[in-house]
């Protein structure tokens, strides 16, 4: 059994392969020892409803790029459900902003950005710099190396 994950695409992102992205996603999960079975959402969408999400769960009244909110592990599960490890939610109009100000593809800042989140799920912080910050910059490097041939430009 393998890891469901669930793109919810509010926001196409031009030219950018989804089924690329959940397999860079399924490779991150099984990297960072994720357990088969579990599930994942994703969620490309825009600049407000990231706006939105950032000042309802974190108080700050401003968009961002990738919100990752990790799923309750008291929350039962019904009938039929997998445990999941969370939602992942992105702004695609970040994205391409970023995208262009790094030099590089769409898709290669949405599969960043998913893999930013993905690893937030995973435990993994960087606020502050430090250490920690470092081993997440490490593990974003390695698993975008791996789809790119070279490490994340500019994050």
């Amino acid at each position: 059994m393998a890891h469901t994950i669930d793109f919810v695409v509010e926001i196409e992102p031009e030219g950018v392969d989804i089924d690329t992205l959940e397999e860079l996603a399924g490779r991150v999960l099984a990297g960072e020892g994720v357990a088969d079975g579990v599930a994942l959402t994703v969620l490309t969408t825009d600049d407000e409803t990231l706006q939105d999400l950032n000042n309802r769960f974190l108080g700050i009244d401003a968009p961002t790029d990738v919100l990752a909110f990790p799923e309750a592990a008291e929350a039962p599960l019904g009938e039929g459900e997998r445990p999941s490890l969370g939602e992942i939610a992105i702004s695609v109009p970040t994205a391409v902003r970023q995208a262009s100000e790094l030099g590089h593809s769409i898709a290669d800042e949405l599969a960043h950005l998913l893999t930013h989140g993905i690893l937030h799920l995973c435990g993994y912080e960087h606020e502050g710099g430090g250490e920690e910050a470092a081993r997440m910059r490490s593990r974003e490097e390695q698993y975008l190396g791996d789809i790119r041939g070279h490490g994340v430009q500019g994050h």
